[in-house]
């Protein structure tokens, strides 16, 4: 299976929650990749959207894999059975990824404020789900502020991240996971990166579900 885009991905996804409707959840994208998701299902199930700010710690020498990731308030997931590195050097990498969360909280936060998980139905959406770790902090950054309940909702997963995904969250929704897989770019014809810009105008509600990837 392969989608066209986010946009074509994300409105497969909405079919799937439209039984949520009803309960009014509330719609978080993974930035950057999920924003742009994020708004295509809250439009179709008529309640809010907003983000939720993790970070994947690179591993070094091979950035695109992760050995953990950090959220908003620097709870570190750990990964520890992918990789080893000195002290320091995960010290280091969980600081530069932190103050990026920072960073993007500033901006994003001068468009409007977060909206608060609590006493909702937490859908957490991204374009897809590889190592899994960024997901797990996202699950947890979310259930501290204690939502009714958390759903995460991709396209497309590995099956061994997608079992860790199961385990941290009440409910996964996802599209496909297949056999094999080396990254969520391979399941997209258009997998274009998502920019902070697109996510300023998302959240401006300058862009419109029919626009964009």
């Amino acid at each position: 299976m392969r989608f066209t885009n986010r946009h074509e991905a994300a409105g497969q996804l909405a079919e799937e929650l439209l039984r949520f409707k009803d309960s009014r959840p509330l719609i978080l994208g993974v930035p950057r990749g999920g924003v742009p998701m994020a708004m295509v299902i809250a439009d179709r199930l008529g309640c809010d959207f907003d983000i939720v700010l993790v970070r994947k710690l690179r591993t070094p020498e091979q950035p695109e894999l992760a050995m953990g990731a950090v959220d908003e308030a620097g709870d570190v997931y750990q990964d520890g059975a992918r990789v080893a590195v000195s002290p320091e050097q995960y010290a280091e990498e969980v600081a530069t990824q932190i103050a990026e969360i920072k960073r993007r909280r500033r901006l994003y936060s001068s468009v409007r404020p977060a909206i608060s998980p609590a006493g909702h139905t937490a859908i957490i959406v991204d374009d897809g789900i590889a190592t899994g770790a960024s997901m797990v902090a996202a699950i947890r950054a979310v259930r501290a502020q204690r939502p009714l309940r958390i759903v995460v909702a991709v396209p497309v997963a590995a099956r061994s991240s997608l079992d860790l995904a199961q385990s941290y969250a009440d409910e996964v929704v996802c599209l496909h996971s297949p056999r094999m897989f080396f990254a969520v770019g391979d399941f997209y014809e258009d997998f274009d990166p998502v920019t902070d810009s697109t996510v300023v105008e998302i959240l401006e509600g300058r862009t419109r579900p029919g626009k964009g990837a």
